[in-house]
């Protein structure tokens, strides 16, 4: 069959449990199907559990400390930029993206940049903003949206949403065939359906759901029982220890939340997660009649998650499991000449989001010339038991997050541990060690091997924060 097609699925803001085969309240029959015939990695961390930084890294296989955003804001990557999208162009494959990027700033006419997409390794582009931007950012999308007069009322459902509570669950003025969502699942489709070009694709496409707010259109919005869904991790005493940007973050968001609200944001949630992955299987479907499935790589991620009322929060932007733990799913089709691992393989080592970008370009036989710290995950693939990494990073507002199999760690900006969690014995972060006589050794290893990483991957370029 030669040189695989490549796909890679990506949504924004789904936690790493919100699929069947990771967690018992979403139903994503999809999704489990491209992990019953792959690897599931169930210790991925994102990069950075917000948006821009993270993106920025996937692109890149730079941390936010190599590229100086930390957090959310005003940042267009230069087009001179090198990223694992141009390797696969180099490598002779037609790229193409279809939603949301947020590798520069959403705002004005999303259409008039199509040269840097395409300076960034993005052949056929048509993008979108999330959720929040496509209220006043226009895009192919929002363009028809307008022309079927349906954005006046998106922009006023999402005045009022703000105006109230950010965390209102209503089903979106747009209907579920106009919702972002099915837009991005069925221009992918489209686009696969019609392809008729020589070199081998690799396909972007990258919902902007199940992002907040909690619109998800009917029949989505009431497939889920509110009073079924998992029960919120509550928020522990905070007791005699560093404090960090977690802290600060529970300080100032606390959401009313009235009884019941937190089952219904996360039926809600559910909801979208569900209509993503009938999305996904309309385009899986597209590609098995092409007579292609079988030689198509298939990955599928999320740049961060959702607290959903976890610790008293909604949003991301922590260390939390779940912000910064993601879905992966990887799968190789016996087809395509790469090894297969048995059907079905989970992979517990600790892995990074950056690691998908040379993954994908070691499947497609191209080559990442520039200094980057994403680590292939093709070995691991054919030996789902052996250690991809000893530990897996995170870092946001100038912290740094360790994860290893024992213990998660994380340093505020004076270099103290302020996050301490025995994984193996709490895997809901209920008891926060950090600062207990008892782990001081601990604590110090952790913290001496995050600085030995910090200074292994600098490239040369001031530590901004």
């Amino acid at each position: 069959m030669g040189t695989p097609n490549i796909l890679l699925l990506m949504t924004d803001q789904q936690r790493w449990d919100a699929m069947g085969c990771s967690g018992d309240w979403v139903e994503t029959p999809n999704l489990d199907r491209i992990a019953s015939e792959g690897v599931q990695f169930t210790n991925c961390v994102t990069t950075s559990p917000v948006c821009i930084p993270t993106r920025l890294s996937l692109a890149t296989g730079l941390y936010p400390h190599n590229t100086g955003v930390w957090n959310n804001m005003n940042h267009t990557m230069p087009a001179e930029t090198p990223t694992w999208m141009q390797a696969m162009r180099d490598a002779g494959y037609r790229t193409s993206l279809f939603g949301k990027t947020h590798l520069h700033p959403h705002g004005g006419d999303l259409r008039e940049r199509e040269d840097l997409m395409n300076a960034y390794g993005l052949d056929d582009v048509n993008e979108i903003g999330g959720p929040r931007a496509s209220a006043s950012t226009l895009s192919h999308m929002t363009a028809e949206w307008e022309e079927k007069g349906l954005w006046d009322a998106y922009r006023a459902d999402y005045r009022e949403r703000f105006s109230s509570k950010p965390h209102l669950v209503r089903p979106s003025t747009l209907g579920l065939e106009n919702y972002a969502d099915v837009y991005v699942g069925q221009q992918a489709k489209q686009y696969l359906q019609n392809y008729d070009r020589q070199e081998p694709w690799c396909c972007w496409v990258s919902f902007g759901g199940p992002h907040e707010p909690w619109d998800t259109p009917e029949p989505y919005a009431s497939m889920y029982d509110p009073e079924v869904m998992p029960e919120a991790v509550p928020r522990p005493s905070a007791g005699e220890r560093p404090r960090g940007h977690l802290d600060r973050l529970m300080e100032r968001i606390n959401p009313a939340f009235e009884p019941g609200e937190i089952g219904r944001l996360r039926a809600d949630y559910a909801g979208n997660v569900t209509l993503i992955d009938a999305q996904i299987g309309e385009i899986l479907d597209a590609i098995a009649a092409r007579g292609e499935l079988e030689n198509t790589v298939i990955v599928h991620t999320s740049d961060h998650g959702e607290m959903n009322g976890d610790y008293g929060l909604i949003y991301k932007g922590n260390f939390l499991n779940g912000a910064v733990r993601i879905p992966l799913l990887v799968r190789t089709p016996k087809a395509s000449g790469l090894q297969t691992p048995p059907t079905g393989s989970v992979c517990d080592s600790p892995v990074e989001w950056i690691d998908i970008g040379p993954t994908l370009v070691e499947m497609a036989g191209g080559e990442l010339a520039h200094r980057q710290f994403g680590k292939s995950l093709c070995p691991v693939l054919t030996n789902s038991e052996a250690a991809h990494r000893d530990f897996a990073i995170s870092e946001i507002q100038g912290e740094i997050m360790l994860l290893n199999q024992e213990w998660k760690a994380a340093l505020n900006t004076d270099g103290e541990v302020y996050l301490l969690f025995d994984v193996q014995n709490d895997p809901n972060e209920i008891h926060n060690l950090a600062g207990k006589p008892e782990v001081v050794d601990v604590e110090t290893a952790l913290r001496l091997q995050i600085l030995e990483w910090l200074v292994q991957t600098q490239l040369g370029k001031p530590f901004r924060q």
